[in-house]
């Protein structure tokens, strides 16, 4: 076992605060980098990118989400390259591929001069209760999506997270492109069903028209385009598309992912009340 540390960035977000326990359970080095984290890194500040990268073997890369978040991470792989870095393991998501979308944030990293692994999740189950766009509608007892009565493969963040910290410190995940789903698709009312009944209240799903759903997000201050991407997504999951199984879970792991009502249940009286 190295002592080389292992890079994290977004380490304080949803998956990195995951991907860094994982890793110091297993008696690795993480070195959490944010923000606001244990070591300071910023997108958009080029300055933070050295000493996060310096002496580090591998690097798990949450990228920036903005416009030139492909170009920002083209220049951050030469430099992690440049400094050593062995891999890099990107947080994708598996929508873009089945929407036909070209994803130039992972085109960016396979063409690093580093090896790499790509993962490619479904929607999370923490969202709901991690995530301000699904644990306020819970708090407020109405889930209200446009997402009708279509399916989702709702993944645990914990899988994702141990699915990483396996590609960041294990052999035989280079050049692999990992899809990550729960065990079953299950429609949004499903899901909801799932949380008040482990949260022990009522809380109801309403679906909406996509344009009405842009309407109340609006009025909530949330900008025009994010409830734009939103909506085509949400469209995605209303038609079908999504309904469908992968098995990078098993595949890496050698287990079944963890399904939902497990995770409801776990979480329990920690979903978010008014």
């Amino acid at each position: 076992m190295t002592t080389s540390p292992i890079l994290v960035l977004g380490g304080t977000g949803k998956t990195g605060r995951r991907v860094a326990a994982g890793l110091r359970a297993q008696g690795h080095t993480a070195r959490v980098a944010s923000r606001s984290g244990e070591t300071r890194f910023d997108w958009a500040d080029e300055a933070t990118w050295k000493p996060a990268l310096s002496g580090a073997r591998a690097a798990y890369v949450v990228d920036s989400q903005a416009a030139d978040a492909a170009t920002t991470l083209r220049a951050f792989g030469e430099l992690a390259a440049a400094h050593g870095v062995e891999r890099l393991v990107l947080l994708s998501a598996r929508v873009w591929a089945e929407m036909g979308v070209p994803s130039d944030a992972e085109q960016a990293v396979r063409e690093s001069d580093t090896a790499w692994t790509i993962l490619r999740p479904t929607w999370f189950m923490q969202n709901f209760s991690e995530d301000p766009m699904l644990t306020g509608p819970v708090a407020a007892g109405d889930v209200r999506l446009p997402a009708g009565e279509g399916k989702e493969p709702f993944v645990d963040l914990e899988d994702v997270a141990d699915v990483a910290v396996a590609a960041l410190t294990g052999q035989g995940h280079d050049g692999q492109i990992y899809e990550l789903s729960g065990p079953e698709a299950i429609t949004w009312r499903e899901a909801v069903g799932e949380v008040a009944r482990a949260a022990g209240r009522a809380i109801g799903y309403t679906p909406l028209s996509v344009a009405r759903y842009r309407e109340e997000a609006a009025a909530l201050g949330y900008p025009a385009e994010y409830t734009a991407l939103l909506g085509e997504l949400f469209e995605h999951i209303r038609q079908g598309r999504a309904d469908h199984v992968s098995d990078g879970v098993q595949r890496v792991l050698g287990r079944e992912p963890g399904d939902f009502a497990s995770y409801a249940r776990r979480t329990g009286a920690a979903f978010p009340r008014a």
